[in-house]
């Protein structure tokens, strides 16, 4: 990770594979989380502050990433000129409320360019306009306070958002569970896990249906077993 020693602007994203951006798709967060793995799907998956403005919100594309200063948001209009169709816009200041990253103007601009969502580690303004525009949109915090336009600023570098490292270029999957982040050396195992998985739950909600116990169908016996758990057929007054 190379950090920026003055402001800059990128106007080029390391792309992904266009082909697995669309399997990756297919899935929410919950599916790709597990799919990265105990590690990784821990490390880059975003906390429960970063919540979607609307419900039923979703989003999966390459991140265009954008660095401001606290109290000002120069660089979300230098990412929003350089942002291609079908990019993720992920906005941070460090997450303070000081100086609004984001609100409904910028909202129209994006959606008329086709960028398909933006993350903001910040605040966000202008919430009911943006629901009616029907925009995803993610924040960790809601606040008009004005922003200046005067940097330092950078675009399309390395960027820490809500505590997760964002590179250029990463695909950025959002839903009403939150907000992951899958590097791109890991999108195609995310993808090929998170197959596997769903695949799996299609047979374990056919056995439910037919009668079996999710107990049993876990095999959590066994893991109970496993781990020196004791299974006391009596209550635990009885036990005392």
């Amino acid at each position: 990770m190379t950090v920026p020693l003055k402001s800059v602007i990128y106007n080029r994203v390391p792309r992904p594979d266009a082909a697995l951006i669309a399997r990756a798709a297919k899935f929410g967060i919950a599916d790709l989380h597990e799919g990265l793995g105990e590690i990784a799907g821990r490390m880059y998956l975003m906390s429960p502050a970063m919540v979607p403005i609307a419900p039923g919100q979703k989003v999966c594309g390459p991140a265009v990433t954008a660095w401001n200063f606290p109290g000002d948001n120069l660089a979300i209009h230098a990412a929003l000129y350089t942002a291609q169709a079908g990019d993720v816009l992920v906005l941070t200041n460090g997450g303070g409320h000081q100086g609004a990253l984001w609100g409904d103007v910028a909202c129209t601009f994006a959606r008329k360019k086709g960028l398909v969502g933006t993350v903001v580690h910040g605040a966000t303004r202008d919430v009911d306009a943006i629901r009616e525009l029907g925009y995803p949109v993610w924040s960790t915090a809601v606040s008009v306070e004005h922003p200046k336009k005067r940097g330092p600023a950078a675009v399309n570098v390395p960027v820490v958002v809500d505590n997760v490292l964002v590179e250029p270029g990463d695909v950025i999957v959002g839903d009403s569970d939150g907000v992951l982040v899958i590097p791109r050396d890991l999108l195609e195992h995310a993808v090929v896990s998170a197959e596997a998985r769903a695949a799996k739950e299609v047979e374990f909600r056919r056995r439910i249906e037919e009668g079996e116990v999710l107990f049993d169908i876990l095999g959590m016996r066994k893991v109970i077993e496993d781990l020196g758990i004791e299974l006391k057929d009596c209550t635990w007054e009885d036990d005392r």
